[in-house]
C-alpha cells in the first residue's frame, strides 16, 4: 500500500467523523421538531449514524491492523538484512542530503 492510499484513507476516516458529528448535531438541532415525516426521518438518521460509527470503527481496526503488519514486516526485514538496510538508510540520507543542499 502506498502512502496516497494510507493518506487518502485517513482523510476518508477523518471527513467520516466529521459527518457523524454534523449528523448527531443535526439530530439535537431538530428534536424539537413535531410531525411523524420528521420522526421518521429522525429514527432512519439514527439508525444511519449508528450503522456508520459500526462501520467507521472497524475501518480503523483494519487500518491500525495494517500498519502493524507492516511495521512488523520491517522489523524482520531489519532483522534479517542488517547491512543491506544500513546501505539502504545511508543512499537515502545521501539523496535527500543532495536534495536539500541544492535549496
Amino acid at each position: 500500500m502506498n502512502n496516497a492510499t494510507v493518506v487518502t484513507k485517513d482523510k476518508l476516516l477523518s471527513d467520516l467523523r466529521v459527518v457523524v458529528a454534523d449528523t448527531e448535531e443535526l439530530l439535537r438541532a431538530t428534536a424539537s421538531q413535531a410531525g411523524d415525516t420528521m420522526n421518521e426521518v429522525r429514527a432512519r438518521i439514527q439508525d444511519h449514524l449508528t450503522d456508520a460509527k459500526a462501520r467507521l470503527a472497524e475501518a480503523e481496526a483494519v487500518i491500525v491492523e495494517h500498519a502493524k503488519a507492516v511495521g512488523h514486516a520491517a522489523d524482520d526485514y531489519v532483522h534479517d538484512n542488517p547491512w543491506r538496510s544500513v546501505g539502504i538508510a545511508a543512499g537515502v540520507g545521501v539523496i535527500v542530503g543532495l536534495l536539500i543542499g541544492r535549496r
